[in-house]
């Protein structure tokens, strides 16, 4: 089955990048178009009415573009959304919610540590999944701030170090063995976060997953792409210069109001 249409991405702002690159590596000659709601960011402080309108405005521009999928690369959104989403839509849609699964099975202490938006960890899905491990010890932090200074260009900032330590120390102290990063925008701190941690306890994102179903819904439901002109584009509804700097100008970025 062959279908030369794009995929769809979209995301509260340019966190979504992250799963966009998995995506792109293993599937490299689906064309693309990713759509950063910049302007709106970040949703997990907003209501579940707000965020589920706003990722309809996101789905209809996609759909407008002739997206033959729609990948939802935001914690928050999916949590909050996607239901709503499939249920208004017929096209299909593919998620990503905090990889709480391997992060539970895996632990040898028993005790995993999970960095997320206030949006994704008050969401029903999130605490349904989480209580599924009841013998497993999720100390949970909300992480004010991190999304606000990625999208305004602080990933270094010695105000993102201070808040990571503040994060992550007490989870440490709980002696957690694996860490869950439960937002798109998250895994650009992996370096920092690194230098934290001990080296025993593992980072778990939600990138390779994530592209493994696109591939899967590509097969099963959609079809692949036959062309080698996969290049992607991205629009972005603020000041684009983040987004350019994140890409490493090596795609073109459309400011664009939507």
């Amino acid at each position: 089955m062959t279908n030369n249409n794009p995929i769809g991405v979209f995301d509260s702002g340019i966190g979504g990048t992250s799963i966009w690159n998995a995506i792109h590596e293993l599937l490299p000659n689906e064309k693309t178009i990713y759509l950063a709601d910049s302007k709106n960011a970040p949703y997990g402080q907003r209501t579940k009415e707000e965020i589920v309108t706003l990722s309809k405005k996101n789905v209809d521009f996609l759909i407008e573009n002739n997206c033959k999928l729609i990948v939802v690369a935001c914690n928050t959104a999916t949590t909050n959304a996607i239901r709503e989403l499939r249920a208004s839509y017929d096209i299909p849609f593919i998620g990503i919610e905090p990889a709480i699964k391997p992060a539970a099975t895996n632990s040898k202490t028993q005790v995993i540590g999970i960095l997320a938006t206030q949006g994704t960890l008050n969401s029903e899905l999130f605490n349904k999944t989480a209580e599924m491990f009841q013998h497993t010890t999720i100390i949970e932090q909300v992480g004010h701030g991190l999304v606000q200074l990625i999208e305004d260009g602080n990933l270094n900032s010695p105000e993102m170090t201070q808040l990571l330590e503040t994060y992550l120390q007490p989870m440490i102290a709980a002696n957690i063995d694996y860490l869950v990063l439960g937002c798109s925008h998250y895994p650009y701190l992996i370096p920092q976060i690194k230098k934290i941690l001990p080296e025993h306890i593992q980072i778990i994102d939600s990138g390779e997953a994530v592209a493994r179903q696109t591939q899967n819904v590509l097969r099963e439901k959609v079809g692949f792409s036959d062309e080698s002109n996969s290049e992607p584009v991205f629009y972005v509804n603020s000041d684009p210069s983040v987004l350019k700097a994140i890409l490493n100008d090596k795609y073109p970025v459309v400011q664009k109001d939507f």
